[in-house]
């Protein structure tokens, strides 16, 4: 896989290269109750979730709201990472859904609803497609493929919509700005260089 060097980052080039921007209709939130761990969190992001369940406890369905009072916001998974808490072994303890059958996050919508005033929403879902990996000394950022995403690939592509442009929020509450500023710059040299 190819990567480029961003400060103390190795970015994967699906991240320039790839077209990329959610799209709820078509997936419905699946990544949200697919797959067989639940999302990356720090111990630092697990007790900021804790310290506002009362708020959003009463979105979230019966099961999960036990899931968590029993176990915690979050567990190890197989590989020794702490990750939110699951219900049935697959879905985010913090799914919600709406009556089309789409699936958002408690903590999102207790934000949007004004009922959160601050954001404890983990990085790695807001960054999501992407997924970080920390190696001694530097960080790789890397685009995780997965078929439920193709609508988003789909319309991007639509759009002119690249997924580090999309994911511009996530990357700079992450990195930084002057690092964004840094990929962007990159990318840009890159996919000018790749179409001559």
């Amino acid at each position: 896989m190819s990567m480029l060097q961003i400060q103390d980052t190795l970015v994967s080039l699906d991240l320039i290269e790839r077209y990329f921007v959610c799209d709820l209709d078509a997936c419905l939130g699946a990544c949200c109750i697919d797959g067989d761990e639940g999302a990356p969190v720090t111990k630092e992001e697990s007790a900021r979730i804790a310290e506002v369940l009362d708020i959003v406890e009463p979105m979230m369905s019966p099961a999960a709201v036990r899931e968590v009072r029993d176990n915690g916001v979050d567990y190890l998974d197989r590989e020794g990472d702490r990750v939110t808490a699951l219900v049935n072994g697959c879905e985010c303890a913090f799914t919600t859904r709406e009556a089309n059958g789409m699936c958002l996050c408690a903590l999102e919508k207790a934000l949007r609803a004004g009922t959160l005033d601050h954001d404890v929403k983990p990085i790695s879902c807001r960054l999501y497609p992407v997924r970080l990996k920390e190696y001694d000394g530097f960080t790789a950022v890397n685009l995780h493929r997965w078929k439920i995403c193709r609508p988003a690939e789909k319309l991007g592509r639509k759009l002119g919509v690249r997924a580090y442009e999309f994911l511009k929020g996530p990357l700079v509450a992450r990195f930084g700005q002057e690092w964004y500023d840094e990929l962007d710059f990159t990318a840009k040299e890159y996919l000018k260089q790749k179409s001559e």
